[in-house]
C-alpha cells in the first residue's frame, strides 16, 4: 500500500506552523514558529499584529517543514489546512497559502477543524487509538467534551457557556501580574501552593448537562483578589492560583469521567493548550483509572497549535475523499463536526 503523504498548514491563532505527516501518525516534521514572545507585551494575541506576522512566516515555515522531511512539494498527496474556528485575518494566511499550493500543484485541498485537529494529535502520540472515546479538548478558546464516533463523525456532549478554560487561566494571569501566557505561569505557581486554601465555586448545570461555564469563577477570584489589595492584605500568590487550578480542574475531569460513562466508552484523551495543565493530567488519569477506563494525552508539543495535528486530522478526509474547491474560505466560528459529509 502506498505511503500517503499530507502537508499540513496551521494559523488559527498565534503559530505559525506546517508540517509533513505520513499515514496520518507518523509525524516526518512540525515546525512551529511561536509568536508568544510578540504578544507577551499586551496580555493576550492582538489580531492584526498576528495576521502580519503569518504573512511574513508562512512560506519560510513551509519550506523549513519540507526540507526537515526530506521530500518535495510534489512528493504531497494533498495540503491540508486549518478553515476554522480562529482569528479571522490569521485563518486567512494559511487558507490563502493552501488553495494557492494546492492549484499549483493539482493536488486535493483538503479543509480542517481546528478541534478536530486537536483530536487527532492523540493518533500521533498513541498510534494505537482509534475510535470510539470521548475527548477533553481545552485550550485559550475552546473547553468542550466531544465524543469521536469515527475519524470522521463528532458529537459534543458538553461545551463552555462562557469562557473556555484556557482563556479563564490568562485572564487570572493577568489580573495577578504573571504574564502571558497564563497557563503555564499559574501551573507553576499553583505547584507551590495549597488547593484548600480558598474556596472557588464549581459551577454545574442542573439534570445530565456536561456543560462547563468558568465566567463565575474567574469573577470570584478576580473580587477575591481586588478586595485584598483594597484592605492591603498581602497575597498569596501560589495559594490563589493552587485553588483556582484546583476549581478549573474538579470541574473539567468530573464532567469527562460522566461523559464516558454516559457513552460506556473505555478510553479517554486530552487535547488542546490546556492538556498540558500538570494538575488536569494527573487528576484525570487517577480518576480515569479508579473508574476502570484508559487516559491518554498528548506531549506538550502537541498539544499547543501544530501543523502535524492538522496534518493527521487531514489524513482522514483524503482517504474518505472529502476534499475542497478553490472557494474555501476561513470560517472563524464553526462547529465541531460541520463540514463533513452525512
Amino acid at each position: 500500500m502506498k505511503d500517503i503523504l499530507i502537508l499540513g498548514i496551521e494559523t488559527s491563532c498565534d503559530e505559525t506552523s506546517a508540517a509533513v505527516v505520513k499515514n496520518g501518525r507518523e509525524v516526518l516534521s512540525n515546525i512551529i514558529s511561536s509568536q508568544v514572545d510578540l504578544h507577551a507585551e499586551y496580555g493576550g494575541v492582538v489580531p492584526e499584529i498576528a495576521s502580519r506576522r503569518h504573512v511574513e512566516l508562512i512560506l519560510p515555515v513551509i519550506d523549513s517543514a519540507l526540507s526537515k522531511a526530506g521530500v518535495k512539494l510534489d512528493d504531497m498527496d494533498g495540503i491540508a489546512v486549518t478553515y476554522g474556528p480562529g482569528l479571522v485575518g490569521a485563518l486567512l494566511v494559511g487558507v490563502s497559502a493552501a488553495k494557492a499550493l494546492a492549484a499549483a500543484l493539482d493536488k486535493p485541498l483538503i479543509r480542517v477543524h481546528h478541534i478536530e485537529g486537536h483530536i487527532a494529535a492523540n493518533y500521533i502520540a498513541h498510534p494505537d487509538l482509534e475510535p470510539p472515546y470521548v475527548c477533553l479538548v481545552a485550550s485559550g478558546g475552546h473547553s468542550h467534551i466531544v465524543l469521536v464516533k469515527d475519524y470522521l463523525d463528532f458529537k459534543i456532549l458538553g461545551r463552555t457557556r462562557d469562557d473556555a478554560a484556557g482563556e479563564a487561566f490568562d485572564k487570572i494571569a493577568r489580573v495577578l501580574g504573571l504574564g502571558y501566557p497564563g497557563g503555564p505561569a499559574i501551573d507553576k505557581q499553583a505547584r507551590l501552593g495549597n488547593p484548600e486554601a480558598i474556596h472557588f465555586p464549581r459551577v454545574n448545570f442542573p439534570g445530565e448537562s456536561l456543560d462547563f461555564s468558568f465566567s463565575g469563577l474567574k469573577t470570584a477570584v478576580i473580587n477575591y483578589v481586588n478586595h485584598a489589595r483594597q484592605i492591603g492584605e498581602e497575597l498569596n500568590i501560589p495559594d490563589i492560583c493552587a485553588s483556582f487550578q484546583q476549581a478549573v480542574v474538579d470541574v473539567l475531569v468530573d464532567h469527562t469521567i460522566k461523559a464516558a460513562r454516559s457513552e460506556k466508552v473505555k478510553t479517554i484523551a486530552l487535547a488542546g493548550g490546556v492538556a498540558s495543565n500538570s494538575l488536569l493530567r494527573q487528576q484525570l488519569e487517577k480518576k480515569a483509572k479508579k473508574a476502570g477506563l484508559k487516559c491518554l494525552y498528548p506531549p506538550p508539543v502537541l498539544c499547543t497549535d501544530n501543523a502535524a495535528m492538522i496534518a493527521s486530522a487531514g489524513y482522514y478526509s483524503y482517504i474518505a475523499g472529502e476534499y475542497s474547491d478553490m472557494t474555501l474560505n476561513a470560517v472563524p466560528y464553526l462547529q465541531v463536526g460541520e463540514g463533513h459529509k452525512p
